[in-house]
């Protein structure tokens, strides 16, 4: 199975470009739904997390408020550098057993983790492919402010705790511009599902020759 990091920035349109993969017939899993689900209530994560930031960060009901927590870690660098110790490497632990689940069990094709971070978290190096998904400063600003309902200065302190969408690019076998139109960007993904279905076929047959050897 070949195995795909699609990263890029935050608001960059990552997801559209999953859907589509999906559609393709990739398994795609997100690296936000997984760190979710390690915050449920009474998780060993969670108890992680709360004991570092206080229980003011939950709900009533003792879930994660991901907005309070949000507002601490991209106002704090130390924060955030924290939080992202405690989740990343368990998000990671959950991808593998995924891709050995999927292989136990005869899966081939392409599997594809969703995940903002991969490059900060320096993670990479546990994929076959790493694909970036990006889009002009001013889209993604507009993208950002619309979808959290917020102004433009909190939408560039979000986008500036990451890191550099040009660094992130030296990084990439495959990149994916979605500051055009939607047409545009399903266009560029059906390519992209293409060009992996073929490094699929290639890491197989390679893969082959080696067990004939």
């Amino acid at each position: 199975m070949l195995t795909v990091a699609l990263t890029g920035g935050i608001a960059c349109g990552k997801s559209v470009v999953a859907k589509i993969l999906e559609e393709k017939g990739c398994f795609v899993q997100s690296a936000d739904q997984i760190a979710h689900e390690l915050l449920n209530p009474g998780a060993p994560a969670w108890k992680e997390v709360v004991a570092h930031f206080g229980t003011g960060i939950l709900n009533a009901d003792k879930t994660v408020n991901r907005g309070k927590l949000g507002s601490i870690v991209f106002a704090d660098e130390k924060e955030r550098r924290r939080l992202n110790a405690i989740i990343h490497p368990r998000v990671l632990e959950k991808e593998e057993e995924a891709i050995r689940d999927l292989e136990s069990k005869g899966r081939t094709g392409i599997y594809v983790s969703e995940a903002a971070l991969t490059i900060e978290a320096g993670f990479q190096k546990h994929f076959d492919k790493i694909v970036v998904v990006f889009c002009a400063k001013d889209v993604q600003v507009q993208r950002l402010m619309a979808r959290d309902g917020i102004a433009r200065p909190e939408a560039l302190r979000k986008i500036r705790s990451q890191m550099p969408v040009r660094l992130k690019l030296g990084y990439a076998d495959y990149a994916v511009d979605t500051s055009g139109t939607l047409a545009e960007t399903v266009e560029q993904a059906k390519r992209l599902f293409a060009q992996l279905s073929q490094d699929a076929v290639l890491k197989k047959k390679t893969k082959a020759r080696g067990v004939d050897r």
